[in-house]
């Protein structure tokens, strides 16, 4: 006779449900149950060196295929690893589900040892956070966990299932709830027809797609609209690459929140199309032109803000909103493309990502030059937080979508490596790349461990200046002393053969693409360890910049 289903059998058979197969995670003492049952069931656990990593490897799940992305901890100190993690899957709408341990609800003999009031922590970083308490209720808890993580604005949630409730009998017969799919509510028919009133009045209109236009369905929409009405566009960081860089209407990413070069297309324009934009992003542009009108698209309804007020809304379906205004509005605008023609032109080639400079250390420009160089089109780079992601998110152009994975919402480091390691076990045939400052690699460099036993193809890229370099630009710029932002590092070619890893380390601006595409052909973990020159920063982000600004505002 078959044993007698349990209540973490129910929950992992929920999962199989779902179509989950792989948790992430740290398992604990409080969540074996749960362990055996994923054996059983044949789900992957990915043990992960940290709970941290779990978590942001999850939420990059959740991101990359639109799916609720799995993690698991134990009670307390475990549990509480997740919520840098939780952070960054509410602020960056990706799709998670958190399962946590805990002590025996119904009677325990340990006391308040290791108990943490997760349920509690986790409430304002989650969109829900619930504890199990009867293995009756776990069917329709696991189905309503994953139908708000994954329904828009997508994000994280919370469910905590003690020991002695997962290690009770299942009621007999209880089934998991099945899913369904459900239809995402479309725009009102007069929200269309304004917008399209509004985009005939408007003489030069500017498209620009947030983060929500990354979604990864939304794609095939998104790139018929801007080919059908001829608008030229322009993206936030974490809606970069959702219609092709290499269109002819791209005009490039907002890196900055004003000052760049880009700026002066959007000052120009007199109607911003603001598709998918959510204000947990660093602002693209400012609201600050009286005559300038705004028109939000977006599944909910637009969060205002000091810098955000649009003047109209069309809210629902993203894709299914942008089709009927380019039917209604029937063909391609009639003065967008030539409007920004001359300020489009200037603008690309002022960011162009210039591989021309042989200095050593190497300069953030031959840096996006060179991995740009390396990676095909639909070759995957990873960035973890610092200097270098904004000139990526200015220069590097990308030609299809979630190829870049970057992080301007909690822009969290530590996060780069192990959303590197989840797009190389997603796509294990295509080139990944991880591009992490020395300070943000060593806050999870142990998950190269995790790499090599799960035999991933993946080159890390570290980029080495021996300082939290973001923030002793900035305390330059602000006049102060350096003071207290700089550290030593191990040496890296010796780090990586610890792990088993190929090492390199880069001593001339020329050895960086060979190089790269030697660990590329090999195969297996690569580190390779680039001396970067942050002097660039100051030449072009304040100077270069403060006398753009002087010449716009003399003309």
């Amino acid at each position: 006779m078959a044993a007698q289903p349990t209540g973490s059998d129910l929950l992992v058979d929920a999962l199989v449900k779902e179509g989950v197969d792989r948790v992430f995670g740290v398992p604990g003492e409080e969540n074996l149950d749960i362990v055996e049952s994923l054996r059983r069931y044949g789900i992957q656990l990915v043990v992960t060196r940290h709970e941290q990593s779990a978590a942001f490897m999850a939420a990059t799940y959740g991101r990359l295929t639109g799916k609720a992305g799995v993690c698991l901890t134990t009670l307390g100190p475990g549990a509480l690893n997740l919520t840098t993690g939780a952070a960054y899957a509410l602020l960056g709408a990706m799709p998670m589900v958190m399962i946590t341990g805990q002590k025996p609800i119904l009677k325990s003999r340990q006391a308040q040892f290791q108990i943490v009031d997760i349920v509690a922590t986790m409430r304002p970083l989650t969109k829900s956070s619930r504890q199990i308490v009867s293995t009756a209720s776990i069917p329709t808890l696991v189905r309503n966990a994953f139908r708000i993580a994954q329904e828009e604005r997508p994000g994280p949630v919370h469910l905590e299932l003690p020991e002695d409730i997962a290690a009770a009998p299942a009621p007999e017969g209880l089934e998991p709830v099945t899913p369904h799919a459900v239809q995402v509510p479309v725009a009102a028919e007069t929200a269309v027809a304004t917008a399209v009133d509004m985009l005939r009045a408007a003489q030069r209109p500017l498209v620009m797609i947030g983060a929500a236009g990354n979604r990864h369905h939304l794609v095939p929409a998104l790139s018929d609209f801007v080919r059908r009405m001829g608008i030229p566009f322009f993206n936030t960081q974490m809606g970069k690459g959702a219609v092709d860089g290499n269109s002819g209407l791209y005009i490039g990413t907002a890196a900055l929140s004003e000052g760049d070069y880009l700026h002066d297309a959007v000052g120009k324009a007199d109607l911003i199309l603001a598709i998918g934009h959510d204000v947990v992003e660093k602002p693209p542009f400012l609201m600050e032109t009286p005559t300038q009108k705004v028109i939000h698209v977006g599944f909910q309804p637009a969060a205002i803000a000091e810098v955000y007020f649009p003047d109209h809304e069309v809210v629902g379906d993203i894709g299914e909103a942008l089709g009927r205004i380019a039917d209604q509005f029937g063909g391609a605008h009639p003065t967008a493309a030539a409007a920004f023609a001359a300020v489009r032109h200037t603008i690309l080639e002022k960011v162009a990502a210039d591989g021309t400079s042989d200095r050593f250390p190497l300069v953030p420009q031959r840096i996006v030059h060179d991995v740009r160089k390396v990676l095909p089109d639909d070759g995957i780079v990873a960035l973890d937080n610092g200097m270098y992601k904004i000139w990526f998110a200015r220069s590097y152009r990308t030609h299809v979508a979630n190829t870049i994975l970057l992080d301007n919402a909690l822009a969290t480091m530590g996060a780069g490596l192990p959303s590197a390691m989840v797009a190389a076990m997603l796509h294990p045939d295509r080139r990944v790349m991880a591009v992490c400052g020395d300070g943000g690699f060593m806050m999870n460099s142990q998950e190269l461990e995790t790499a090599i036993r799960l035999k991933l193809n993946l080159v890390v890229v570290i980029l080495v200046d021996n300082a939290y370099g973001m923030i002793r630009w900035k305390q330059e710029a602000q006049g102060f002393t350096d003071f207290g932002l700089t550290f030593g590092n191990p040496d890296f070619v010796t780090y990586a053969q610890a792990y088993g890893a190929t090492g390199w380390k880069i001593e001339s601006a020329e050895a960086f693409v060979p190089t790269l595409e030697k660990a590329f052909t090999q195969g297996g973990m690569h580190l390779v360890s680039v001396p970067i020159d942050y002097t660039e920063n100051s030449r072009v982000f304040i100077e270069e910049l403060r006398n753009h600004a002087s010449v716009v505002e003399a003309d």
